[in-house]
């Protein structure tokens, strides 16, 4: 029972609990290089200058983004986790003790894998349905659950 205790997971064991994100800031006139970006979820609180990649922990919740650059407004997005397809096919392979551990651990959750922040402006990013990347602030319908500016 402990060794196929230990096995399960499968999530986890598939791609772990951390996962890279790249983070790009814009405005209206096209990128912002140069900004310093804070993301925070319940599992951490991660730096990085825009445009650049950082290693977060994968978590069920939200991922607060601000980015600053001196004489912009800041550019504010709330990110939401999706449900990795795997975690759901953890409940075959490795019941609900492997359930448990990718819920726990994170690695059941995904975040995209490009936040593009639009400065000035403050958004709430659903999980993507059929692309990787999100624009926060931007009008991209199927991706944005509200937005607009600070």
């Amino acid at each position: 029972m402990a060794v196929s205790a230990s096995l399960t997971g499968c999530a986890s064991i598939v791609s772990g609990t951390n996962q890279i994100v790249s983070v790009e800031t814009r405005q209206a006139a096209g990128n912002v290089d140069g900004a310093t970006c804070k993301l925070e979820n319940d599992k951490g609180v991660y730096y990085v200058t825009t445009p650049g990649t950082v290693t977060v922990r994968r978590a069920y919740g939200d991922m607060s983004v601000r980015c600053e650059k001196p004489g912009m407004e800041a550019g504010i997005a709330t990110i939401k986790s999706s449900t990795k397809g795997m975690a759901f096919g953890n409940i075959v392979f490795g019941g609900v003790i492997g359930v448990g551990v990718d819920i726990a651990s994170g690695a059941a959750y995904d975040y995209p894998t490009l936040f593009q922040i639009m400065m000035g402006h403050t958004a709430v990013v659903a999980p993507p349905v059929a692309t990787s990347t999100v624009k926060a602030g931007v009008d991209a319908p199927a991706q944005s659950v509200a937005g607009g500016s600070q």
